[in-house]
């Protein structure tokens, strides 16, 4: 029996968040080593992955597959194609810096032992959402899909309620209570997306007799298992419903700016870089691979939500006082592009989509996590309690500068090149939508510049005139991710070549091929 590598590479973050959470409460230190060297020991797990995965073989590799509930059909089965190998990766890599970020943010409030936040449950609850996102990437029976898709709920919520934003205005009771409202609302609509999909997986097994991802859609291919054109929509509906709330998607997308915001810097860069990213690529594995004549029936609708979303988003993003907040609203314009690229039904498109899940996680993270050192030394979130500060922290500002510069996509950075396959993609076959689209980019370069105009530039405020530059911890957490900015959007292709093979098997489900350019015919 081979070495099951994906189980693997879930299950240490799981076993590694019970250890962490087991250390003794008077060695939190234990337990933040502890958390970094798992998080560690499964970012090499996810390189052999990543080695052993071969693009041009077969389309689920590295497969497990053992019998679990046999009397429902249900199966341990795991397996990954290109588009999950690539999210497995920015998963596994991201979760090392996040755990360094968030280094002093679950220490002790005061000095003793009087308020005690419960550093070992932080770092705990991290490596478990860690754990519940790559098995949800890897996971190829549908019910094992939806039961980490929903389990992860758990440790976010308590993660965005227990340990929420220290830089605060109105004291630690408010900020209290504006936490608790952001956990339960961040849960209440994911529940909510969660069950009407339980209603659809339920609905799935009644017509197909099991839930096999890998069955299902070779029955559908074949010929063998055919949906009624109403029970597929209504199928459909009920999968992308959930999947579009957790990306999220207009007009589900409100809970995203208030967990932002009452988050930690380092749990708001997991929902964004990390958590979010399940929904996105469910919409490919799910939607596209189980209801192929729904995914074309709803694309209309869709792409106008995701082109909504990208405007929406920008335009919000323009108008915020809260750094967080625009990071946030940022996101969702962020997030409608990638929709934008699954559903335009081209190979640029989903390429780009792919491309843009791992290049927005890299680029979001870079300038979170910034924004959030930033934030720690000043004791503020809002934008106009901050001036000049590129003069006394050139380091920050720096790196405060490229990670908003990939945000906008600035030609060289990794995500330009993925908002580009999207923007070509739609435009083969969606001119309109894609032209529409294209003013989101304009909207960016404001939103980002003004950003950094106000907070970096100008005359230095008494209030930062003593603000130190990033440590060397804080340069370890951000070097990295500027460093794989540039090298992606400069030499894309290590990333683009694992993913299209499975963007074309994807296209392939819908029956769809790019359309061709129209060219005249020479006289």
């Amino acid at each position: 029996m081979s070495f099951p590598l994906l189980t693997a590479t879930a299950v240490l973050p799981a076993l590694g968040a019970v250890a962490t959470a087991a250390v003794p409460a008077a060695r939190r230190t234990a337990a933040k080593w502890l958390a970094l060297l798992v998080s560690l020991a499964t970012l090499a797990l996810a390189v052999v992955v990543l080695v052993r995965f071969d693009p041009g073989g077969s389309r689920y590799q590295l497969t497990e597959s053992h019998a679990w509930i046999a009397e429902f059909g249900v199966r341990y089965e795991l397996g990954v194609d290109g588009i999950a190998v690539a999210l497995i990766a920015l998963t596994a890599l991201l979760i090392p810096f996040i755990v360094l970020a968030g280094w002093h943010d679950a220490d002790p409030l005061e000095t003793g032992n009087t308020r005690w936040r419960p550093t070992q449950g932080f770092f705990a609850l991290i490596l478990a959402v860690e754990a519940m996102v790559i098995i949800s990437f890897e996971a190829t029976d549908v019910f094992l899909f939806y039961i980490f898709f929903e389990a992860m709920l758990i440790p976010m919520y308590f993660l965005i309620g227990g340990f929420g934003d220290r830089a605060h205005e109105h004291g630690e009771e408010a900020a209290s209570t504006q936490r608790t409202y952001a956990a339960v609302k961040f849960l209440l609509y994911n529940l909510v997306g969660g069950l009407i999909m339980l209603a659809a997986v339920i609905g799935l097994y009644v017509v197909a007799g099991n839930f096999s991802l890998q069955q299902i859609a070779e029955a559908r291919a074949n010929g063998t298992l055919d949906m009624a054109t109403n029970t597929e929509r209504w199928l459909f509906l009920g999968f992308f419903f959930a999947f579009a709330v957790k990306a999220p998607l207009w007009p589900l997308h409100t809970w995203l700016p208030n967990a932002m915001q009452e988050a930690t810097t380092p749990v708001a860069v997991l929902i964004t870089a990390v958590v979010d990213k399940v929904g996105t690529f469910a919409m490919l594995r799910f939607c596209l691979q189980l209801f192929p004549e729904a995914s074309k029936w709803a694309t209309p609708v869709i792409l106008v939500l995701a082109v909504i979303s990208i405007i929406y988003g920008a335009l919000l993003a323009v108008g915020q006082r809260d750094i967080k907040r625009l990071v946030a609203y940022a996101s969702i314009s962020h997030f409608g592009f990638i929709v934008l690229g699954i559903f335009a039904m081209t190979s640029q498109g989903q390429s780009g989509a792919t491309l843009y899940m791992v290049n927005h996680g890299i680029s979001t993270a870079a300038l979170m996590l910034v924004a959030g050192f930033l934030i720690s030394r000043r004791g503020s979130r809002l934008i106009a309690d901050y001036g000049g500060v590129q003069k006394v922290a050139p380091i920050l500002a720096g790196t405060f500068l490229i990670g908003g510069l990939a945000t906008l996509s600035l030609p060289g950075l990794a995500p330009f090149v993925s908002e580009f396959l999207v923007l070509v993609g739609t435009f083969a076959r969606y001119p309109v939508i894609g032209i529409i689209a294209t003013f989101g980019i304009v909207l960016a370069a404001l939103y980002t510049l003004v950003l950094y105009q106000r907070t970096m530039t100008g005359p230095v405020k008494a209030e930062v005139s003593a603000m130190p530059d990033l440590r060397a911890r804080e340069l370890v957490v951000v070097a990295p991710l500027i460093v794989l900015l540039i090298f992606l959007g400069v030499y894309p292709k290590p990333v683009t070549d694992i993913v299209n093979p499975s963007v074309q098997k994807t296209l392939s489900d819908v029956h769809k091929k790019d359309p061709q350019p129209e060219v005249e015919a020479a006289k």
